[in-house]
């Protein structure tokens, strides 16, 4: 029976940006090249361009020998431990993708092995190629292609205690799977991979944001609703002071590298206070702006059970449940905050950022990373500007780490 050795690898510049994948069948036997593949695919994370080289790899090689048994060597833990059956796939990207990858050959005949970056030289190249054409407007070619070239090179290279650096050599980043985009999905703690903060020491520096609540506003001490589709108040004299507070103890740690807030007034307004103590710059992010409560902005609790119970009632019941006036339901608002958690992880892989927020975004997170149902959001309590924390692993993991620290508030 034959024996091939499929390697495998993709890439994204941006992640999600322009993506492609490479792929080379070899023989096992005698370490001769018999197939590439690459292939440019629009834009993409990095992890869906890995999966689309492996499956690519595999049918290359089922269409030399369907009978053959394949050796997968890969760079990415993420791929080759969640085809190793290690891993649970938790995103919805990578489930179809992994379960074509399994329909190419009969499991028994498939093995998987991670192999440093440094090993994977001639995928790799292949990807960078097709990304190259891409951005050319071309497709790849076989004909024109120099991969296992400089593969060859590079290992003789490394051999000899040299490095033989290319121009494309570098543009790739390996970023987190992310932690699913829908309610469901959630960040997860339930993957076959340790989880509670125990990460493997090769996945490498998480993803953390400190979530901080905005400071109070005129409406914050009354507990009024005051959401997305409100009067969008401004910090009030105490709510500045707390910003202040904030930004001191954020700088005495040091940690945070940059700052995302929500577009709303009071969260620019205490993410410009804090940056301006850090020394950042502020980018706003849509997805983190709080709940549109509809009819019940500006009112209190009270005030919405007297005067809409019906609504009220179904509210507290059911996360699909809008409040009055055709406001958002909770179920909108984790989605949307979850797209925008992805978003975030893929940009600031393995860096600490402060995310300046609001209640419902910072409970959703916290729920979603717990993987805690919907009616969780209504047993935690979140103070004006508290601080929470979050690390995100590139296995999809997510540790929760802090919730509701307002010590840097006291004294």
């Amino acid at each position: 029976m034959r024996e091939f050795i499929v390697e495998a690898d993709g890439g994204s510049r941006g992640n999600p940006g322009p993506a492609g994948y490479g792929a080379v069948v070899i023989d096992a036997a005698t370490g001769e090249t018999l197939a590439e593949r690459a292939e440019y695919i629009g834009v993409a994370t990095n992890n869906v361009a890995e999966y689309r080289g492996l499956i690519a790899g595999l049918h290359a090689a089922h269409e030399l020998d369907p009978t053959a048994t394949v050796h997968v060597r890969m760079d990415s833990k993420l791929v080759i431990e969640q085809m190793s059956g290690r891993w649970k796939i938790k995103h919805p990207d990578m489930k179809p993708l992994a379960f074509e990858a399994a329909r190419v050959f009969p499991p028994a005949q498939v093995t998987y092995e991670w192999i440093p970056r440094e090993q994977n030289k001639h995928a790799d190249r292949l990807a960078n190629e097709a990304m190259d054409a891409g951005k050319r407007g071309e497709r790849w070619s076989a004909a024109d292609s120099t991969a296992e070239l400089e593969a060859a090179d590079a290992k003789a290279a490394s051999a000899a205690g040299g490095h033989a650096p290319t121009a494309a050599e570098g543009t790739r980043t390996t970023v987190a799977e992310g932690a699913g985009t829908t309610v469901a999905e959630g960040a997860g703690t339930t993957a076959a991979a340790p989880s509670s903060g125990w990460a493997p020491a090769d996945m490498g520096a998480p993803a953390t944001f400190v979530l901080l609540r905005h400071g109070e506003t005129p409406l914050t001490p009354q507990k009024r609703f005051s959401g997305s589709g409100g009067s969008d108040p401004a910090l009030s004299a105490a709510g500045r002071e707390q910003a202040e507070r904030v930004g001191a103890a954020l700088a005495r740690r040091g940690t945070v590298q940059a700052i995302v807030a929500s577009p709303l007034a009071r969260t620019r307004e205490t993410a410009g206070i804090v940056a301006a103590r850090l020394g950042l710059d502020v980018t706003v992010e849509e997805g983190l702006r709080e709940t549109d409560f509809g009819a019940w902005e500006g009112l209190t609790f009270g005030e919405v059970r007297e005067r809409y119970p019906d609504d009220l009632t179904a509210w507290l019941a059911d996360p699909e449940a809008r409040p009055t006036g055709g406001g958002e339901s909770f179920a909108a608002t984790a989605d949307r905050v979850a797209a925008a958690r992805d978003k975030l992880i893929a940009a600031y892989a393995g860096r600490t950022v402060l995310l300046v927020t609001h209640v419902t975004p910072i409970k959703t997170l916290v729920r979603l990373a717990l993987g805690a149902p919907p009616e969780s959001l209504f047993r935690m309590e979140l103070s004006a500007a508290s601080l929470s924390a979050i690390a995100y692993y590139a296995d999809g993991n997510a540790s929760v780490r802090l919730f509701n620290d307002t010590s840097h508030l006291r004294g």
